[in-house]
């Protein structure tokens, strides 16, 4: 199974490409869709909506996993970052990728087996399953990257076929 993890952001979106099969992985593909700080939001937007587009085109993925979004402190930042990840989740539905949404704490669940894990031992770990030399840049990509394999553990689970059985192929969130 081919799956895009996509982190948002409104400045970097992450994505990492794997593909997942008997619980092996293996990157196809992964880095940044970027916009410029000093350009109108609409237009950032827009460029995060057309980097997607051409991503997703060029990929075509059989299952995207996105972060869901969760806010402790600046909340001003975290509207925009629920903006972006709107263009994406719209990018996504109209290609016609299924979604799937993992919180911060299942992904270092599944990829580290500790929900509490630090940032930087989701990320060693992510490479360490994918077979890659050191930690993939920007870290974004890296998030991105877990949050496929994720998905890949997620989806090769027993819980995740019964809930695909039961709901007819359309499983949204674990």
């Amino acid at each position: 199974m081919r799956i895009l993890g996509i982190d948002p952001g409104y400045a970097i979106v992450g994505y990492g490409a794997v593909r997942a099969a008997a619980g092996r992985y293996e990157t196809i593909e992964y880095g940044a869709v970027t916009t410029r700080a000093g350009d109108d939001f609409g237009l950032r937007l827009k460029e995060i909506y057309e980097g997607m587009t051409e991503l997703i085109a060029a990929l075509r993925p059989q299952a995207a996993a996105v972060e869901k979004l969760y806010f402790t402190n600046n909340k001003t930042t975290g509207i925009g970052v629920a903006e972006a990840r709107g263009v994406i989740l719209l990018t996504l539905a109209q290609a016609g990728v299924p979604l799937y949404e993992y919180t911060p704490m299942q992904v270092k669940q599944s990829v580290t087996g500790y929900g509490k894990a630090q940032k930087r031992q989701v990320q060693e770990m992510a490479a360490r399953l994918l077979g890659l030399p050191g930690i993939p840049k920007p870290d974004d990509a890296a998030d991105a990257l877990a949050l496929a394999i994720c998905h890949g553990q997620a989806a090769g689970s027993n819980v995740r076929r019964k809930l695909i059985k039961i709901n007819g192929g359309i499983s949204n969130v674990l």
